[in-house]
């Protein structure tokens, strides 16, 4: 009966032990990642940035700072990713139109469709890719961005991770008369001026280097917080497991 009650108690503790690593093979898209903004081809925005997206499972936070641009007026920021795109930032030659400029449809090859949108408030999703009430104005040409708990799909995740996104800024001043303007429509929405919703800034996501600090404040902090977090769900879910375990071990005596 002892060797019965010992493989019960056994059989608990190892139970709890596989509880962590179920948690882990479900969080598998872990990872921190950052990016360089750069002005887009063509698009001549005297404008630069960074971004940074912390990876864990399928949460995402991000954090994003810039300058330059076209100051009190919205732009819309999304993490992009497709995966029949190049998976980089677009160049000249992907001006189809031939028009000197690049809009955001001519990148798409470049960088893929909207999978994440970079809003300050409420869903972001693609839907909401031109939801300019609730993107970053940018006071004074400058954008300082952090926002967490954003759930994404796991191909999402995997992507960010695997160094196959890209964030864009959208939103140019091309006549340089200080606001959306002009007589070409947008390629996204033809109620929208083209300046309204062209490319500005882009960044391809890559794997974030040993101790590098993120764009904006706190994003490493954030990013230890959430394998803190991690590891203190899977030491309770120890600390469940190895109870219920003494809990069959003293049951199993009792019935001895």
């Amino acid at each position: 009966m002892r060797t019965t009650t010992r493989r019960l108690a056994l059989a608990g503790v190892g139970a709890a032990l596989l509880l962590p690593a179920g948690i882990g093979s479900a969080l598998a898209a872990d990872g921190d990642t950052n990016a360089n903004l750069a002005p887009v081809a063509l698009n001549g925005v005297p404008a630069s940035g960074t971004a940074m997206a912390s990876v864990r499972g399928t949460t995402l936070t991000v954090t994003m700072a810039a300058n330059g641009l076209l100051a009190d007026a919205p732009h819309a920021a999304h993490i992009h990713f497709g995966a029949e795109a190049r998976n980089e930032c677009p160049a000249a030659s992907d001006d189809a139109s031939g028009d000197g400029t690049l809009n955001t449809s001519e990148g798409v090859p470049a960088y893929g469709g909207i999978v994440v949108s970079l809003t300050k408030t409420g869903d972001t999703s693609p839907a909401s890719g031109l939801a300019v009430d609730r993107y970053d104005t940018a006071p004074g040409g400058a954008i300082a961005y952090q926002r967490g708990s954003i759930e994404v799909a796991p191909e999402v995740a995997q992507a960010i991770v695997d160094g196959k996104s890209v964030v864009v800024i959208h939103g140019v001043d091309h006549d340089g008369n200080g606001t959306y303007s002009g007589s070409t429509p947008s390629d996204l929405d033809p109620s929208l001026p083209t300046e309204a919703t062209d490319p500005a800034l882009c960044g391809v996501l890559a794997a974030a280097p040993s101790g590098s600090v993120a764009a904006g404040a706190g994003g490493t902090a954030v990013g230890a917080g959430a394998q803190d977090g991690l590891m203190l769900l899977g030491g309770g879910l120890l600390a469940a497991g190895v109870g219920a375990a003494g809990l069959v071990a003293r049951r199993a005596r009792a019935s001895a």
